[in-house]
């Protein structure tokens, strides 16, 4: 499912390019370390100077060599790093997405790209049946998107996670693969 043997690939969209992270990409992750709710769900750190930007960037790095998963710089067709996205393992024949835009570049498309475009690339992975992605119920904007890539509501997650030491409820979305659809009998 994920081979850490190769480089991360490079995923083009429409309005995306998916990348790997680069150091000069921290102004995007200072900016979404001031986002309310983005530090409380991701490994971005809350108010990121420029020292714990740049670590983060290398997280990044390190997801795919410890076979964790392929973390993207979400960038524009200028190559400005707008946000991120991963495909990250879940369990067996299962991986999970996970993505989120900086506040300044939201509403501009290139979300649903980023996650049309990771998907497409997804669900071709071999040993992969299905790529699962959680919401919160009041975050509109993120399900819809996952609606529009293809992904189907499953259900909802009562308590699933701790937000900010609070149980929060998820919706559950998911988009099977061809090898997913054949062994669950749905073609």
């Amino acid at each position: 499912m994920i081979d850490a043997r190769r480089p991360l690939p490079m995923l083009t969209g429409e309005r995306v390019r998916l990348r790997e992270w680069r150091e000069s990409d921290i102004a995007i992750v200072q900016e979404a370390a001031s986002d309310p709710l983005i530090p409380l769900i991701t490994t971005v750190p809350r108010l990121a100077g420029e020292a714990a930007a740049r670590a983060f960037v290398r997280r990044q790095h390190d997801r795919l060599r410890s076979g964790e998963g392929y973390a993207f710089a979400i960038a524009d067709h200028d190559d400005r790093a707008v946000g991120h996205i991963g495909l990250f393992r879940a369990g067996d024949a299962r991986a999970s997405v996970g993505y989120w835009i900086g506040p300044s570049q939201r509403r501009l498309g290139y979300a649903g790209d980023a996650l049309a475009t990771l998907t497409r690339w997804a669900v071709t992975r071999e040993g992969i049946d299905r790529v699962e992605l959680y919401v919160e119920p009041g975050n509109e904007g993120s399900w819809r998107v996952a609606e529009r890539a293809g992904y189907e509501r499953e259900g909802l997650l009562r308590a699933w996670k701790r937000i900010d030491g609070r149980p929060r409820d998820m919706y559950i979305y998911a988009r099977l693969t061809e090898s997913g659809r054949l062994s669950s009998g749905r073609v």
